[in-house]
C-alpha cells in the first residue's frame, strides 16, 4: 500500500466515522440520562432521511438547508414519542421499554412502506457528485460537510453540557436521578429535553447522510447496527466515547473494505468490538461498573 493510498483510505475512513459518530451521539446521549436503549434509533434515522428528501424533491430546498426543518422536526418528532410511548415505560422493567421501542420500529417501517413503497431513491444533484482535489487527494464535498457538521454539532453539544445550566442538569440527571431530583431538578422535564435532543441529532444525521446515501423504509437497520457498536465501543452514555468509538470504526470499516474484503468489512469491526469489551468491559470511555449501574 502507497503512502498515497494510506492517506485517501484513512480520510474516507475519518469522514465517515464522522457520521457514524453523529448517530450515535444521540443514540448514547439518551441511554446516558434515561437508561433506555432505543430500538427505533435507526427508524428515526430514516424519518429524517425521508423528510429531507421530501423536502428537496417535492419543495425544492436546498438539501443542507433542508437540514433547518429537518432538526426541529425530529426534536417534535422526539417529545411526541417520548410523553406518548417512552414515558409510560420508565420505571418499568427492561423488557417493557424493550418491546415499546422495537414495537415503534415496526410501525414507523409499517408506515414508511405504506408512505413510500419499498423503493430505494436518492438525490442525484450537482453537489451530491461533487468532488474536493488536494493534489493527489480526492474527497467528497458531501462527505466533508457531513464531517464539518457532525464535528459542530459535537462541540456545540460538549459546551451545552459543560457551561449551561440545563447541561449540568442533564449531567446530574445521568449520574444520579434521585439526588437530581432532591436538588430541584425536574427530572421528567429532563428526560423529554434528552430524548428530544437525541431524536434531533439524529434526525440531523439522517439530513446530512441523504445526499451521500439512498433511502429505503429499512434503510435504519444499516445504520443502527454501526450506532450500537459504536455506542458499546465507546461507553454506553460516553458522548465522547461516541465520538472516539465512530471514528475509530469508520476508519476500520475503510481499511479493511479495501485490505481484505468489502462483505468482511462488518465482521472486523466486531471482532474489534469483542475483543475492546473482553478487555474493558464498560468500553473504551465508559466507567467501570456503568454497566450494574445502568442495569
Amino acid at each position: 500500500m502507497t503512502f498515497q493510498l494510506f492517506v485517501q483510505l484513512l480520510a474516507a475512513g475519518v469522514l465517515l466515522g464522522g457520521v457514524y459518530a453523529l448517530i450515535s451521539i444521540g443514540l448514547t446521549l439518551i441511554f446516558g440520562v434515561m437508561r433506555i436503549v432505543n430500538f427505533a434509533h435507526g427508524e428515526f434515522l430514516m424519518v429524517g432521511m425521508y423528510l429531507a428528501y421530501y423536502l428537496v424533491t417535492a419543495m425544492h430546498v436546498n438539501p443542507y438547508l433542508a437540514l433547518v426543518v429537518v432538526a426541529p422536526g425530529l426534536y417534535l418528532f422526539g417529545l411526541l414519542v417520548e410523553m406518548a410511548i417512552i414515558k409510560p415505560t420508565i420505571g418499568k422493567s427492561d423488557v417493557v421499554q424493550v418491546f415499546a421501542t422495537v414495537g415503534l420500529s415496526i410501525v414507523l417501517q409499517a408506515a414508511a412502506l405504506m408512505a413510500f413503497s419499498a423503493n430505494v431513491v436518492g438525490l442525484n444533484l450537482p453537489i451530491t457528485n461533487a468532488l474536493i482535489h488536494l493534489g493527489w487527494l480526492t474527497i467528497g464535498v458531501p462527505q466533508v460537510l457531513a464531517f464539518v457538521a457532525a464535528m459542530l454539532v459535537a462541540a456545540a453539544l460538549f459546551i451545552f453540557l459543560g457551561r449551561t445550566d440545563v447541561g449540568r442538569a442533564i449531567r446530574a440527571t445521568a449520574q444520579d436521578r434521585s439526588a437530581a431530583a432532591l436538588m430541584g431538578i425536574d427530572v421528567p422535564a429532563i428526560y423529554r429535553l434528552t430524548f428530544a435532543l437525541g431524536s434531533a441529532m439524529t434526525g440531523l444525521a439522517g439530513g446530512l447522510l441523504m445526499p451521500i446515501y439512498s433511502v429505503s423504509p429499512d434503510v435504519g437497520t444499516q445504520f443502527v447496527l454501526v450506532a450500537f457498536v459504536v455506542v458499546v465501543l465507546g461507553g454506553m452514555g460516553s458522548v465522547t466515547g461516541a465520538l472516539v468509538g465512530g471514528l475509530l470504526i469508520g476508519i476500520v470499516e475503510t481499511f479493511s473494505g479495501f485490505v481484505i474484503d468489502p462483505q468482511w468489512k462488518a465482521a472486523i469491526y466486531f471482532v474489534i468490538f469483542l475483543i475492546v469489551l473482553v478487555v474493558r468491559p464498560a468500553g473504551l470511555f465508559g466507567m467501570r461498573g456503568s454497566e450494574e449501574i445502568a442495569s
